[in-house]
């Protein structure tokens, strides 16, 4: 999978090359390109933002260094996202599908109050916002966004029921899980998940499930129970 990413921060992407993710792209699983829009604008100074015409605090991001950028990497099989707290809430379900778009992706990290508009009209497939809060800029969005993306990518992990089994599938939490030792600080790991029975751990596990998510997420559990 190839994705490109548009910023005026690309040190802050170092985290990318680390753990699974390093692998991922040393292994050719996912090829991951930072652009410096920076280097695309005709300004003197390099200069990307500019005051807000109407007024108002903080600065905006200015069209023709994001313009250029986008169209220095965009092809046919491209597909532009735009990480901002306006979007749409990236979840799991969302991950998925636009993985299942299997087109090349190019996220724009905004900063300061955003950017021009009309490079969200000319160029944006897609808004999306990680959240109901304000960041500084659309850098750790863009980290978190790949790194759920990459999950989904074959081979990337080192088991495939993975992303079948964690939170949110099924609009359910996941279950408790424990490791060795089998007895610490005086808490033991359940019996059931000793007994080698697979039938029921399964059970139990489902049960563990929709119990977290009915204490923890109760907007959650409606959805798991409507969709039953």
């Amino acid at each position: 999978m190839n994705i490109t990413i548009l910023t005026i921060f690309p040190e802050m992407f170092d985290a990318l090359n680390h753990s699974i993710l390093k692998r991922a792209q040393d292994n050719n699983l996912i090829n991951i390109k930072i652009v410096n829009i920076r280097d695309f604008s005709k300004d003197t100074n390099k200069r990307c933002d500019d005051y807000s015409f109407g007024g108002g605090a903080g600065m905006i991001m200015t069209p023709q260094p994001l313009f250029d950028a986008i169209n220095s990497v965009k092809t046919k099989n491209s597909y532009v996202i735009y990480m901002s707290p306006k979007g749409k809430t990236l979840t799991q379900c969302k991950v998925e599908k636009i993985f299942n778009l299997k087109k090349d992706l190019i996220i724009v990290c905004g900063h300061y109050e955003g950017i021009d508009e009309r490079i969200i009209d000319l160029c944006v497939d897609e808004e999306i916002s990680i959240g109901d809060y304000v960041l500084t800029g659309g850098e750790l969005p863009a980290m978190i966004l790949i790194d759920c993306i990459s999950r989904f990518i074959p081979n990337v992990l080192g088991n495939s029921l993975t992303t079948m089994e964690e939170s949110f599938n099924e609009n359910l939490l996941e279950y408790p899980q424990y490791t060795r030792p089998r007895n610490f600080n005086g808490k033991e790991v359940p019996e059931i998940l000793l007994s080698g029975n697979h039938k029921e751990i399964a059970k139990w596990r489902l049960d563990k499930s929709i119990e977290i998510t009915k204490t923890r997420r109760p907007d959650l559990y409606e959805k798991y129970l409507n969709k039953k």
